[in-house]
């Protein structure tokens, strides 16, 4: 039987245990914890290391050991949860802790797909920080149109100017890393050749989602968070809905499909025919979302931008 690790990352330490061999032991979330971790896992012929993404803690963890060489995945929160209540888990606030984790892995064999360089996570953390600050600016907007007192109004001014500046300057950086590469200047190129696309939305997919047109359209819809799943029971089908995935490519998606529904002649017809079959406006547009991401996988693929035929 193969032997499958799962880490359980907390801020100042893991929790590792490998299965089959039940062996459990914890190691410091610092350099000499992860050098201890390596050295015990390369002892192992190690088929799958299992790590469930904590919402950043994990990050030097995943690097760390993909840097070894060492087969590691990032795990999805929501499907580990779900596996943790199939087997027995007694409630949602229980914890997953690391034996669970090895479980899960060994359960449902995640695919293991080489870990984005140095160049493709300094680019995602950019496009991320380019989000950040947008959020920033319309919320000072917002209160600038709300607020009425004249030192608070110079003051949402002068921050206001301020981030304007610096989203002048990540928008700076992120163009001449992109047009810089002649790889990913010509995954700019074909993606925005989609109507409904734009600079910013093909940025975001390269950067968060490397695996585009290397994947099939279902492997690559699951990984968006955009593949559909029915509640059935019986002869009874419940509606269908979408969970997990990559959130900010969804958005990003969900974004580009609703201007594309309005400008791209095919997304258009096929929300249309989703909207005369009874579906809602906003189940039309996660399926165009869907269909979108399918032709921008294909695109790339094929490396043939988009045609109007």
């Amino acid at each position: 039987m193969d032997i499958v690790v799962g880490i359980d990352v907390s801020k100042d330490r893991l929790d590792v245990h490998v299965s089959p061999l039940e062996e459990s032991f914890v190691v410091g979330r610092d350099a000499a914890g992860l050098t201890a971790l390596h050295e015990r896992l390369k002892t192992l012929d190690v088929a799958c290391i299992g790590i469930e993404a904590t919402g950043g803690y994990e990050a030097i963890v995943v690097a760390s050991l993909g840097g070894a060489g060492l087969p590691v995945v990032v795990l999805n929160p929501a499907q580990v949860r779900a596996f943790a209540k199939a087997v027995g888990q007694r409630a949602e606030t229980d914890p997953i802790d690391a034996r669970l984790i090895a479980r899960f892995v060994a359960a449902t064999r995640p695919e293991i797909r080489p870990l984005a360089h140095e160049a493709t996570r300094l680019l995602a953390e950019l496009v991320a920080r380019r989000a950040q600050i947008v959020a920033m600016i319309t919320a000072e907007r917002q209160r600038k149109r709300q607020a009425t007192n004249p030192r608070l109004l110079k003051s949402l001014t002068r921050i206001l100017t301020a981030l304007d500046k610096e989203l002048a300057t990540i928008e700076a950086e992120i163009d001449d890393a992109v047009r810089g590469s002649p790889v990913w200047r010509e995954k700019e190129d074909l993606l925005a050749s989609v109507p409904g696309v734009g600079p910013q939305t093909a940025r975001r997919l390269i950067a968060d989602m490397p695996e585009l047109g290397t994947l099939s359209r279902r492997k690559i819809a699951a990984l968006a968070g955009l593949a559909p799943f029915t509640r059935q029971s019986g002869r009874w089908r419940g509606k269908s809905f979408i969970a997990g995935g990559r959130a900010t490519v969804r958005c990003a998606l969900f974004m580009a499909a609703m201007v594309a529904v309005k400008h791209n002649p095919i997304l258009k017809a096929f929300a249309d025919r989703r909207k005369a079959t009874g579906m809602s406006r906003l189940a039309a547009i996660t399926a165009s979302a869907r269909k979108l991401l399918t032709i921008l996988n294909a695109i790339l693929r094929d490396k043939k931008p988009w045609k109007h035929a």
